[in-house]
């Protein structure tokens, strides 16, 4: 048995995490260009980029373009299929529920995320669901790959807006 410390779908990091994640950085500040919250995400399987989104709600006009579903449809896209066995989902921030639902429905193999997201974060934060056993498919997941610097631009990016106000 594991113990709560140690969750049976945490792993550790991979050596090849550090350069997607710095790629999906990179997007986050793509969104910030454009005035949405700084997050990015790639979807990388076997070392092949599929797909990659940033967050775009506000210019999408779609309060369901976050990063992580932005890259779900572009990789199911290029995919033909919705499911994504051994595909592996990077992002800047610790998804929220309805970006964990997708994963799953997705069949996303690992989760990878930087920076903890504790208002609504739904793998560690405020809820664990992917440690949840009544899915009918489980992510493995790390976190905290450039936890620092992604953290850094979330949160330089709400006291800019604070400050604005």
């Amino acid at each position: 048995m594991n113990s709560p410390l140690e969750p049976e779908y945490r792993v550790p990091a991979q050596d090849e995490d550090l350069e997607w994640m710095q790629r999906a950085l990179s997007l986050a500040r793509q969104a910030e260009r454009e005035g949405e919250v700084p997050v990015g995400a790639v979807i990388v399987d076997d070392g092949e980029l599929l797909a990659e989104g940033w967050n775009s709600p506000l210019g999408g006009h779609d309060p369901t373009n976050h990063a992580e579903i932005v890259a779900l449809r572009k990789a199911a896209a290029h995919r033909q299929n919705y499911r994504l066995p051994g595909a592996t989902l990077y992002v800047t921030l610790e998804p929220c529920i309805m970006c964990v639902g997708a994963m799953i429905h997705a069949r996303i193999e690992r989760l990878v995320f930087a920076a903890t997201e504790p208002r609504a974060g739904a793998v560690v934060s405020q809820l664990s669901l992917l440690e949840e056993g009544f899915f009918n498919h489980r992510i493995r997941w790390t976190e905290g790959v450039l936890k620092d610097p992604c953290g850094s631009l979330l949160s330089d990016f709400f006291k800019a807006k604070r400050a604005a106000r």
